[in-house]
């Protein structure tokens, strides 16, 4: 009796950024810092008492995802960076709306 040829059993997919087969963690650690940063300024800037603490984050993680960006080698690293710059963005332009980096009671409304 002839046997059918063996399939390969399908593996699970684990998500890597490195798809080029060699390691970047300055480049992962700056990715995920990128995300973290971004999603964290994200929801703190919507909060109009922690507008400080989301526009530090928002800039911060702007400024790591853009230069992470200029230094990334695969295109999952790319790919991640861009969704943590553009989280940043808009979590830094929440946090700008309700006040930026003002620590007064005025919430960058003008003082009196």
């Amino acid at each position: 009796m002839s046997q059918a040829p063996a399939r390969p059993r399908p593996r699970a997919r684990h998500l890597t950024l490195n798809t080029d087969g060699l390691r970047h963690p300055l480049i992962n650690a700056a990715a995920a810092y990128t995300i973290v940063a971004g999603l964290a300024s994200f929801v703190l800037g919507m909060l109009s008492l922690n507008h400080f603490v989301g526009s530090v984050l928002g800039v911060t993680g702007f400024i790591v995802g853009l230069l992470a960006q200029m230094v990334s080698a695969t295109r999952a690293e790319r790919m991640f960076i861009v969704f943590g710059i553009v989280a940043s963005f808009v979590g830094m332009g929440l946090g700008f709306a309700h006040g930026g980096f003002s620590l007064g009671a005025g919430h960058g409304v003008g003082v009196g």
